[in-house]
């Protein structure tokens, strides 16, 4: 293969990035809604949700990819792989809606989305002094901290 056909392979072929996306554009319009109904969220759940929403729940919680890939235990090539089709797996999206799900209550809980993320990352008593967003990796941890969540709604935090 000469160098411009080779040149015109790579052209033909090279993954194009979009741009990334603000805050309640369409393309994240799934996670940006105040409310999702169950079924529409299963759904689009079982069917693996767009690469974008879950740049969308990095924007919001402010971790870097890797570090929000690592908690939806995603590796780094999966990662590439799946920015690359546009589209995580069912698995991943579960994880994803997981995470959204706690940012959701722990944001009505404290108010703004700041103090949410402040709460998230910082080690709580109520969990043995565990870093809710770390303690959330599993499906058991998540129910913790969102359990947490709820005592501290109805002030019997302990």
């Amino acid at each position: 293969m000469s160098k411009r056909s080779k040149r015109r392979y790579a052209k033909a072929t090279a993954v194009r990035e979009r741009p990334a996306l603000d805050y309640g554009s369409k393309s994240a319009a799934l996670l940006a809604r105040k409310h999702l109904e169950p079924g529409e969220a299963i759904a689009h759940v079982s069917k693996g949700l767009p690469f974008s929403e879950l740049e969308h729940l990095r924007h919001e919680i402010d971790e870097p990819m890797e570090s929000l890939a690592r908690q939806l235990s995603i590796s780094r090539s999966t990662l590439q792989r799946r920015k690359a089709e546009r589209r995580l797996s069912p698995t991943e999206s579960d994880r994803l809606m997981r995470l959204w799900r706690i940012l959701q209550y722990a944001t009505k809980l404290f108010g703004t989305v700041e103090r949410a993320r402040q709460w998230l990352k910082f080690p709580q008593f109520g969990l043995g002094g565990a870093v809710p967003l770390e303690f959330a990796k599993t499906e058991v941890g998540a129910r913790e901290v969102e359990d947490l969540l709820g005592r501290i709604d109805y002030g019997v935090y302990s």
